[in-house]
C-alpha cells in the first residue's frame, strides 16, 4: 500500500495507535501551488492531554523492553524510511515546497538519524565507581527521562523529526510530536511507517492542530518530562518559561544568524560552490544557512562576480519539475520579509547584483538574490533573513572581521574560507558558534553534535550526546554487610 493511500490523507493523526480525527480540520497548502494538499484534525486540548496519558502509560512497558529490541526496532523504521524515499520526498516537496531532488536527500540525511540512533541503542552505559567507605558499592545507571515532547519547524519536515524520535525511542521514551501546521503529512507518514516498524501504541504519535493548544499541553502537563523544540529564539524562549513550572529537561534549537568569511587566501571557486550550497538550499530557509557573507576587499571584485553568475543561473520552479534548483518560500511573509530585508538595504546604499524582486509565479516566490555595499549594520546583516538573499559586507583584517562574526546574541553555525593553516585554528577557536564549517558549506551529520550557543540554543542533536539528551543519569549507594 502507498504512502498516500493511508489515513494521512483522511484528515486523521496517530495517537495511541490508531488514526483519530477532530470536529475541525486544518488545510495543507502546496507553497508552488496555493492549492490544496490535504487537511489534518484540529485537536482539542482533551485529545491532547488524553495522549499524553496513552503515552505515559506506554512508557511503562517501552522502558523495560531491551534496548537490543529498542533498536531492532528503529532498525527496521529506518530500512521503511529509505525503502519508502520517493513517496516520503513527494510529499514533501507537495507540502514544503523544496526541489524534490533536495527533499529525496533530505529523507536521506533523517534516515540517518535513525539508523545512528538504532546502533546507539546498545551503547547506553553506565559506571561502577570506587567508594571512599569500606562495604561501599557505587553503581551509575542512565535511564530514560520518560515521556518526551517534540515541536518541529516547517523546513526539514523529516529530518526535524527522526533526529528527536530516534534517540528517544532508543533511549527508551515515548514521545508526541507537534509538527508545523504548513507541513504535518510527511510526519504522519512516518509515523505509519513506525507503526508498520513495530513501534508499540502509544510510543510515537503524532498530534496536529493549533500551536497554542498543542504547546501548552506540552509544556504544562506534569506527565511531560521533557520538551524538546527547533524554531525561532523567541517562541523557544516563551516554551522555556512555560515549562520552568515543573522543570522539564529541555532541548531547545533557535535562530541563527551565520556569518560566511572568505578571506584573501581562500580558494574562491571553492567558496562560491561552497556558499551556494549552504545557502541556497531550501531557498535559504535554513536555520544555519549563511545569513552574512563578510569577503575581503582584494577578493571581493572575483568573489562576487562568480558567486553572481552562478546565482542568476539557478532554475527556479516547482519543486516537482525536473531539475528545478531553487522552489518558492513557505508562504508570503516569508516573501514579505526578503523583500523588506532587500529594500531596506539598498535604501542605505547597497547594490542589487541579481534578483532583487518578487518572480511572477504567485505570492510565495522571490528571485534568489545577491547584494554588495551592505552596511554592517543593515537589517539583512543583523535580523536572520530567512530566504535566498546573499548580503556581500567587505573587510580588510582578521581581527576586524572575527569582530562582525561574533556582534550578534546567536551562535549556531558559522563559516569561513581559508588556505593558512594557522588562520585555520585560529578562527575557528574565536569564533563564538556550536557549529564551524571550515572550507565547506556541509557541515550536518548524523554522528555529530548539532547545536548552538548564547541565544542559539541548549542541547545537541546527533552523536552519541544526542542519545544522552533522552536520559537521566541516577546514583545508586549499597553498603554490603559482611
Amino acid at each position: 500500500m502507498k504512502l498516500t493511500d493511508i489515513a494521512i490523507f483522511k484528515q486523521a493523526c496517530l495517537i495511541n495507535g490508531a488514526w483519530i480525527t477532530a470536529e475541525e480540520s486544518l488545510p495543507v497548502n502546496n507553497p508552488a501551488t496555493g492549492e490544496e494538499a490535504g487537511r489534518v484534525p484540529l485537536l482539542s486540548a482533551d485529545q491532547v492531554n488524553d495522549a499524553i496519558t496513552s503515552a505515559s502509560e506506554a512508557w511503562k512497558t517501552w522502558k523495560k523492553v531491551p534496548a537490543s529490541t529498542r533498536g531492532d526496532i528503529v532498525r527496521k523504521w529506518y530500512e521503511l524510511i529509505v525503502k519508502h524515499t520517493d513517496e516520503l520526498a513527494t510529499i514533501m516537496t507537495t507540502e514544503q515546497g523544496k526541489p524534490l531532488a533536495e527533499a529525496k536527500g533530505e529523507i536521506a540525511y533523517a534516515a540517518s538519524y535513525v539508523k545512528w540512533f538504532a546502533e546507539e541503542a546498545m551503547r547506553i552505559q553506565g559506571e561502577i565507581l570506587p567508594a571512599a567507605a569500606a562495604n561501599t558499592h557505587i553503581r551509575v545507571s542512565r535511564d530514560p527521562v520518560g515521556v518526551c515532547a517534540a515541536v518541529t519547524p516547517w523546513n526539514f519536515p523529516a529530518a526535524m523529526i527522526t533526529r528527536k524520535v530516534a534517540p528517544a525511542l532508543a533511549a527508551g521514551c515515548t514521545i508526541l510530536v507537534k509538527p508545523a501546521s504548513q507541513t504535518p503529512l510527511t510526519a504522519l507518514a512516518l509515523a505509519e511507517l513506525s507503526v508498520q516498524a513495530g513501534v508499540p501504541d502509544g510510543v510515537f504519535q503524532v498530534l496536529t492542530g493549533k500551536a497554542s493548544v498543542i504547546g501548552d499541553a506540552f509544556c504544562t502537563n506534569p506527565l511531560v518530562r521533557k520538551l524538546t523544540f527547533t524554531g525561532s529564539t523567541e517562541i523557544g524562549a516563551q516554551l522555556m518559561a512555560q515549562c520552568a513550572g515543573d522543570v522539564k529537561k529541555l532541548s531547545l534549537e533557535l535562530g541563527g544568524n551565520a556569518p560566511f568569511i572568505v578571506f584573501e587566501d581562500a580558494n574562491i571557486e571553492k567558496a562560491v560552490e561552497g556558499l551556494l550550497k549552504a545557502k541556497f538550499r531550501n531557498a535559504g530557509q535554513t536555520c544555519i544557512s549563511p545569513n552574512r557573507v563578510y569577503v575581503h576587499n582584494s577578493v571581493k571584485d572575483a568573489f562576487q562576480t562568480q558567486l553572481s553568475e552562478k546565482v542568476a543561473a539557478l532554475k527556479i520552479g516547482n519543486g516537482l519539475e525536473e531539475g528545478t534548483e531553487i522552489g518558492p518560500l513557505i508562504d508570503s511573509k516569508g516573501v514579505d520579509k526578503v523583500e523588506e530585508h532587500v529594500k531596506q538595504a539598498v535604501a542605505a546604499g547597497a547594490k542589487v547584483l541579481t534578483g532583487g524582486e518578487r518572480l511572477p509565479f504567485g505570492d510565495n516566490w522571490y528571485a534568489p538574490t545577491v547584494l554588495t555595499g551592505v552596511p554592517r549594520d543593515a537589517q539583512c546583516a543583523c535580523e536572520e533573513t530567512f530566504g535566498p538573499l546573499v548580503p556581500i559586507i567587505s573587510f580588510d583584517t582578521e581581527d576586524e572581521v572575527l569582530g562582525y562574526a561574533n556582534d550578534t546574541p546567536f551562535g549556531l553555525a558559522a563559516y569561513f574560507y581559508t588556505d593558512n593553516l594557522h588562520r585555520a585554528q585560529r578562527v575557528a577557536d574565536a569564533i563564538e558558534s556550536g557549529m564551524v564549517g571550515i572550507n565547506t558549506g556541509v557541515i550536518s551529520a548524523a554522528n555529530a553534535p548539532f547545536g548552538g550557543i548564547k541565544a542559539s540554543g541548549i542541547g545537541r542533536e546527533g552523536a552519541h550526546v544526542g542519545l544522552e539528551e533522552y536520559l537521566e543519569m541516577k546514583y545508586q549507594c549499597y553498603v554490603i554487610e559482611e
